[in-house]
């Protein structure tokens, strides 16, 4: 026989049998692949990894260990995939569970530059780093998590519900971790993706450095917060001491005794200065533009409490639905600049700063902003005031000249020796995708099509770009509610696109979908005419959502639930339908999709399961205390 070798084969752990050992997956980042020693077979070895799955290969072997034909076990074509997702976070994992589920496709590959699932949440590990919407709106509505320890969940919190999901979902063996992609690009022969991809793990690089994949469908999943933004000041390069940045922060450096300065005063630095504080001689906040900052009434959430949400479901409903009802709510104070919303947070705002800050008077005028509420992000905090009063935390209010070797000098002339410089400068959060290389159709690329700022069809499918998808994209971010909310019908809406390419598949029928652009021109129109009015829009403050010449990129200016309606359903006559497969698509006009409707106030048969529930919990309550009945649920 010829081109013999041994065949790596995923399998699920229960099956291992004896004499099989496992062996590390150097594909997929996962122990979960086996090496069965006497399993070979004829043919070129680029064929030995892929289709050939054990029961081809030895039905033997395949009875001993019981493996079922058919059986899904992840993608077994390394270079070709019907999915590719980039990225792992919140919208990767949610995205790749509604494939699983809705489009019964199993041949899906997540691509993660990381070394573990979470996005954001696994990225920023700084100090203090947490959520600033509350938990029990911070968790897909088909895993809740009713264990939160507080309502405002932290960055551990948070990654570790992540990596729990993307356990008991089985996502793991589809993730290929410590993988950047380059360039995505679209081959029109072939109707189908090219993504170029580049490995940054030891062991990785050994076997390949870079290698292509195509796939049938594409889906952008590395939303708008990933790419650190670090401050364009001269000379930030010759500084000798440390320089780190908020999203990369380092935790070997030893932080005691240290003068340290924070260049940014947004959300990062007001979770990052109350605990620096603690340990470091000296903290120095280089403000340029104050925000409004308003209190967090942050609390731990009590074992009773946890107990009740997670053994009595219809408590738990009706929290998350007043939360999401508040949340909706709030919408007018952050969104339009004369309601009487936006006035109550600016008087909650300044109450609390002089409160806090009564012994600093000097520092109110500093630290009051002259916009509206909502043009910059508003800033819930329950320590950040009170860590200023600190005597080792100063604030500085003029502009930075320049960065030295030792420190840093303002345009009068002084100059301020540190240790540690702290970038808490945000991401480059306009520039979507940034830095992978897209081209679409007839190879133009994503840059030119977006020369006027980046711009989407209700944020998830992009003109030129044909079987594309993105999540969290452009004008979807929002600055009231959570975005678990936004993703879940981002998700939703695409899984709907995909089904259709899939089957199309099956029948050996090609399909290509991409969104008109007379429907995406006159959808961003109407899009930037609402925003126009809004207080994202307010010439007075700059922010992280919107361009230099004021176009507002990044944020949607409704509620949630009218998004949530809009995705409810699919308009095909909203998209170009091309291929074998097209007249299929054509016969439907429309697919409803419908959502999920977490803001319905409680019915009364609920209250009834509510009041039963309440009885029986209370009963287990106190035969075995809730802390023995949680740790047994877990």
């Amino acid at each position: 026989m010829e081109n013999l070798r041994p065949t790596l084969l995923v399998f699920n752990p229960s099956w291992v049998c004896q004499f099989t050992t496992l062996i590390p997956d150097t594909y997929l980042g996962t122990p979960t692949q086996l090496h069965f020693p006497g399993v070979v077979k004829n043919g070129p070895p680029q064929l030995m990894r892929g289709k050939h799955r054990l029961h081809d290969v030895s039905p033997k072997l395949a009875k001993m260990t019981g493996f079922q034909a058919g059986r899904p076990v992840g993608n077994h074509d390394y270079t070709s995939s019907t999915v590719v997702i980039i990225g792992a976070g919140i919208s990767g994992l949610c995205m790749a569970i509604d494939v699983i589920k809705r489009s019964q496709c199993r041949n899906i590959v997540i691509l993660e530059k990381g070394s573990q699932v979470g996005g954001t949440w696994s990225d920023n590990r700084y100090p203090g780093c947490a959520c600033d919407i509350w938990s029990t709106l911070y968790s897909f509505s088909f895993e809740q998590k009713t264990d939160w320890t507080r309502e405002y969940p932290g960055q551990e919190e948070i990654r570790d519900y992540l990596l729990h999901v993307a356990e008991k979902y089985g996502l793991y063996k589809y993730i290929r971790f410590n993988t950047t992609v380059q360039e995505a690009r679209w081959d029109d022969k072939q109707l189908k993706w090219k993504v170029s991809v580049a490995t940054s793990g030891a062991k990785d690089t050994q076997f390949h450095e870079s290698y292509d994949i195509t796939t049938d469908f594409l889906v952008s999943a590395v939303g708008q917060l990933n790419v650190p933004s670090w401050p364009s000041i001269p000379g930030l390069d010759d500084f000798t001491g440390k320089l780190m940045h908020s999203a990369r922060w380092d935790w070997t450096y030893d932080f005691t005794g240290k003068r340290v300065a924070i260049i940014g005063n947004g959300a990062t630095c007001a979770q990052i200065v109350p605990e620096l504080a603690k340990s470091v001689s000296q903290v120095t906040v280089y403000q340029r533009t104050p925000n409004w900052v308003i209190p967090r009434y942050d609390t731990s959430i009590s074992s009773i409490q946890r107990f009740l949400l997670s053994y009595v479901p219809p408590i738990r409903w009706c929290k998350r639905a007043l939360m999401m009802q508040a949340r909706e709510f709030s919408h007018d104070a952050i969104a339009k600049s004369d309601s009487a919303m936006a006035g109550f947070i600016r008087k909650m705002a300044i109450d609390a700063m002089k409160s806090q800050l009564c012994d600093k008077p000097e520092l109110w005028d500093k630290l009051t902003p002259d916009y509206s509420p909502g043009c910059k992000r508003v800033i819930p905090s329950d320590d950040y005031f009170p860590a200023l009063n600190k005597k080792n935390v100063h604030l500085e209010t003029r502009p930075i000249q320049r960065v030295t070797e030792s420190g840093i000098e303002t345009t009068d002339g002084a100059l301020q020796e540190y240790d540690l410089i702290v970038a808490a400068t945000g991401f480059r959060s306009v520039e979507f995708m940034h830095p992978i290389q897209v081209y679409g159709r007839n190879g133009r690329p994503v840059s030119d099509v977006w020369k006027d700022g980046a711009a989407a069809y209700y944020g998830v499918t992009v003109e030129n770009l044909p079987n594309f998808g993105m999540l969290y994209g452009p004008n979807t971010n929002l600055g009231h509610n959570s975005i678990i909310l936004m993703v879940e019908a981002q998700s939703r809406y695409l899984t709907t696109l995909i089904s259709e390419v899939v089957r199309a598949k099956a029948r050996s029928d090609s399909l290509v979908l991409q969104p008109r652009s007379d429907v995406v021109a006159a959808f961003n129109d109407r899009l930037q005419k609402e925003l126009e009015g809004s207080t994202f829009a307010d010439p007075q403050c700059h922010s992280w959502y919107k361009l230099e010449n004021g176009r507002i990129t990044n944020n949607w200016p409704g509620r949630v639930v009218q998004y949530q309606k809009d995705m409810s359903r699919v308009q095909w006559e909203d998209y170009l339908i091309e291929g074998t497969g097209k007249s299929v698509v054509e016969r439907k006009k429309s697919t409803n999709i419908g959502r999920v409707q977490e803001e319905l106030p409680v019915r009364s048969s609920t209250l009834v399961l509510g009041a039963l529930g309440v009885a029986l919990a209370v009963g287990g309550y106190y035969m075995n205390g809730p802390k023995a009945l949680l740790q047994r649920r877990r």
